[in-house]
């Protein structure tokens, strides 16, 4: 092998140094700084991208928490809007149970007003059937007409008397 032939070594030292030096310099110059540069790139590119994801996390945030905020708002509106409807057929069930009250009361009244007149007509009707009842079982017990004065006192004074 010619390798390892000694009387070759100083030549292949020699091409061994020039393409060392030539692949160092190729290296060195043109292809480490490309990569530098790519890397230098990827990590601003990364660095940017996290701060736009950043960003980005900051304002969904501030969205989350405007959205809490306008739906805790709703939410209270939405109550305050229930109490007030509440509140509002409350004062008209009240208006409305007030109206049928004093309906019902009037109605009462009228009903009451009837009743005693009703009374007093029948209390008048059965006066006179009374006295004439009266009358004739007089005039059939003793054969003679009666005295229609004396039947009528006689009435007044049983019924006066009852009462």
């Amino acid at each position: 092998m010619p390798q390892f032939n000694p009387e070759w070594f100083a030549s292949q030292i020699f091409w061994l140094a020039i393409v060392f030096i030539a692949l160092y310099w190729l290296l060195s110059r043109r292809l480490l700084p490309r990569l530098a540069e790519t890397i230098d790139q990827r990590a601003a590119k990364i660095a940017g991208d996290l701060e736009r994801a950043e960003a980005a996390r900051g304002e969904t945030e501030a969205v989350a928490q405007a959205y809490e905020a306008a739906l805790a708002k709703a939410r209270g509106e939405a109550q305050a809007a229930m109490a007030a409807a509440n509140q509002e057929i409350a004062e008209l069930t009240a208006r409305r149970q007030a109206a049928f009250a004093a309906e019902l009361a009037s109605r009462t009244a009228e009903a009451e007003a009837r009743i005693g007149k009703i009374r007093a007509d029948l209390k008048a009707d059965a006066r006179d059937i009374a006295t004439e009842v009266a009358g004739v079982l007089a005039a059939k017990l003793t054969g003679a007409a009666p005295d229609q004065a004396a039947v009528t006192a006689a009435v007044d004074g049983a019924l006066g008397g009852a009462r």
